[in-house]
């Protein structure tokens, strides 16, 4: 993002949207390998110029790291299960299609949630892992907020819990400002000030956008505005500088008696 905006000579927006995840043409196309609906080549890359394959780590991923990626990226409770069927399917034949992987999981999978495919959360997890979408979203998130300017707006759009945990923690970080140990001689008003704020509560979809798009059912929204500079932040420095000087000079004098 700094780069992009650097190549067009823009130094600041008044906004950010970012909308995480991805998109309904990208699932319907079943070349795309996101989709366990339709039968496609196991791929799961937003980018397919690079990186690792989904077919390509689930054939070689021991039984432990796919069991702790299926948990902690889709918090699917049956992923010992299907980490186990996977590794036991693929003895007989790799992997290499989403329709044979779709119906390994949906025999490990004893439960399912209403109106949802026993793969979804697996398939989601992979996605995530594959595309490495939850440490992208980590290293995003501080650019987008330099690239505002004071008074914008950042409007996150996440899908998944794990995202929204995420967005939620940052804007609640970025939200408090620095905190100084206690007894350190500066003033409330010196202390450096918040970078966000955030702007009412998460906004979920009603129930007639999701009745209209089902795939909206698990959205959520946050917004946060940038704040602008506090012009009494720049007398903490000059403050914490004279603090430093005291303390250098009551240590060479008491040197100096000590002798």
């Amino acid at each position: 993002m700094t780069e992009q905006l650097a190549a067009r000579g823009i130094s600041q927006v008044a906004g950010v949207l970012l909308d995480l995840g991805v998109s309904s043409p990208q699932l319907d196309v079943a070349a795309r390998g996101f989709s366990f609906a339709a039968d496609g080549p196991l791929d799961m890359r937003m980018d397919t110029s690079r990186g690792e394959s989904a077919a390509d780590w689930i054939n070689r991923a021991s039984e432990e790291e796919l069991r702790e990626v299926i948990w902690r990226h889709g918090e699917e409770r049956f992923a010992k299960a299907v980490a186990a069927a996977i590794v036991d399917a693929r003895r007989v034949e790799p992997f290499s299609t989403t329709g044979q992987l779709a119906a390994v999981v949906a025999r490990a999978v004893r439960t399912r949630e209403p109106g949802q495919h026993p793969a979804t959360r697996t398939f989601q997890a992979l996605r995530i892992f594959i595309n490495q979408e939850l440490e992208e979203l980590e290293v995003t998130l501080p650019q987008a907020v330099d690239a505002l300017e004071p008074g914008g707006r950042l409007v996150v759009i996440s899908f998944h819990s794990l995202e929204d945990r995420i967005v939620k923690n940052f804007i609640r970080t970025r939200s408090t400002g620095d905190t100084l140990p206690k007894g350190v001689p500066v003033r409330a008003k010196d202390i450096p000030p918040a970078e966000l704020k955030a702007v009412g509560k998460a906004i979920k979809p009603s129930a007639e956008e999701v009745r209209r798009n089902p795939r909206a059912r698990s959205a959520m929204l946050r917004v946060a505005e940038k704040l602008g500079p506090d012009p009494g932040f720049a007398r903490l420095n000059v403050l914490l500088l004279l603090v430093v000087i005291a303390c250098a000079l009551g240590v060479v004098t008491s040197q100096h008696r000590a002798r």
